[in-house]
């Protein structure tokens, strides 16, 4: 990468005209989300190890239980996976055979195969919530209010680092891979990191010599803040913006989002396709000071309804698929590990809800909310085991079912949130942070 295409990935600031104008087009919203730090900044302030995080993967359209996590090799020709089963370093539990990175270090993974999503529709709102009062409606009161778990981070600890969002999204189709805040409101909606990373780049006009005179520079953007000072309108009327102009003055996000200074064997561990590159980008934000980190590498890529369809069906749509996802789970585990992250960030894969237990005609599998496998790693949690089991077919709990509100229970536990706490919606009434009697998952406690 030459210099000077490495100087365009990051965020620069050129005359003060063009910072107001971006202030005006993108701050204000990255603003905002700062101003969430300010409810949990004593939360926020616990250095090194102990920077509490989540890293959640977002399977877009529905991760097949049976092909992936939850093989049934034993099952009927209909059922039972065109792929091959593999062992994993945990005696006894079995993966299918293009998950071969995650299968060897399946003693640092949590695999969760009764996760129950009957109150899941083919949208994020329900698991990103982590609550079954959560759901699609399509009456334009999608949610029923209730924000994401990353927005409930947000307010009830905010980012590890002020100077940071508590929560990205790393995400291309917005509304249907990104859950936000409900009610809460737009303080404590996720940042658009896709967005946040192009609106820094360095604009047309503005030179790359000008940004190496640093005394230039540093005399422009004093100069803006003194006219800041002086205009009380604008302190007024937008003083979000303020805080953002802080914040690139600071330059803690553009070197969070600066990928290119990682190595080249770490870029080419994480690979060159939108996930890993996302997961890069991910631990690159939670060792910076970001809370929460949702990524979803493609709208609806795991939707394999059959050959017909765009995302192909089984064999044909996963065997390129699950070697990506399987190696940048990998990376990121043994990334975070390698750098002394894993305990204190917690990780997780998940879609939202798993497929049918038979094979369409179309060599896919349909929609099925009666249970889904996911992934959890670090935190800190009791790894290296299979959470709850599936019938013969695949296709219904049969023990240890984890409901969307204990899956909430368990990642505010983990962020340090007490679980009792509430918010108040537009009405004025307590809401509380996890429902229906939530409980963190036993066994990962």
């Amino acid at each position: 990468m030459t210099t000077s295409s490495r100087r365009h990935s990051l965020i620069h600031v050129g005359s003060r005209r063009w910072f107001l104008q971006a202030g005006m087009a993108g701050l204000g919203s990255l603003g905002t989300a700062l101003g969430a730090n300010s409810d949990a900044l004593a939360r926020a302030t616990t250095p090194g190890k102990n920077k509490k995080a989540v890293i959640l993967f977002w399977l877009s359209g529905g991760p097949s239980q049976i092909d992936m996590w939850d093989p049934k090799p034993h099952a009927p020709q209909e059922i039972r996976s065109p792929f091959d089963t593999i062992s994993t370093s945990v005696p006894g539990v079995s993966f299918t055979e293009h998950l071969p990175l995650q299968a060897s270090i399946a003693h640092k993974l949590s695999i969760l195969r009764a996760v129950d999503c009957t109150a899941s529709t083919h949208t994020p709102i329900t698991l990103q919530a982590g609550n079954p009062l959560a759901r699609r409606t399509n009456d334009g009161t999608d949610g029923g209010g209730y924000p994401s778990m990353g927005s409930v981070a947000a307010k009830f600890r905010g980012a590890n680092d002020p100077d940071l969002p508590p929560f990205v999204g790393l995400a291309k189709s917005w509304s249907s891979d990104v859950w936000e805040a409900g009610d809460l409101g737009t303080r404590y909606a996720p940042v658009k990191g896709n967005e946040l990373a192009g609106r820094f780049a360095l604009p047309e006009g503005i030179s790359v010599p000008r940004l190496a005179d640093r005394d230039g520079l540093r005399q422009e953007l004093d100069r803006f803040a003194h006219d800041v000072d002086r205009n009380r309108d604008l302190q007024q009327t937008d003083q979000h913006i303020q805080q953002a102009y802080e914040m690139v003055r600071s330059g803690k996000v553009q070197s969070a989002f600066d990928v290119s200074v990682e190595s080249a064997a770490t870029q080419a561990a994480y690979g060159k396709e939108s996930i890993g590159q996302k997961a890069l980008l991910a631990r690159r934000l939670v060792e910076a000071g970001v809370t929460f980190v949702l990524v979803s590498g493609a709208w609806g890529y795991f939707d394999h309804h059959g050959d017909k369809v765009r995302w192909g069906g089984i064999k044909k749509g996963l065997t390129p698929l699950m070697p990506r996802v399987d190696r940048t789970l990998y990376t990121l585990v043994n990334d975070l590990e390698q750098r002394g992250l894993l305990d204190s960030t917690l990780v997780l894969m998940m879609g939202e809800f798993g497929r049918s237990p038979v094979i369409n005609n179309d060599a896919g599998r349909d929609h099925w909310t009666a249970v889904m496998s996911m992934v959890m790693a670090g935190g800190g949690l009791p790894h290296g085991q299979a959470v709850g089991s599936t019938d013969s077919r695949g296709g219904a709990i049969r023990s240890g079912g984890v409901r969307p509100q204990d899956l909430a229970a368990t990642v505010f536990k983990h962020l340090d949130i007490d679980l009792a706490s509430h918010w108040t919606n537009p009405r004025g009434r307590p809401v509380p942070i996890v429902t229906e009697g939530g409980r963190p998952i036993p066994e990962l406690v």
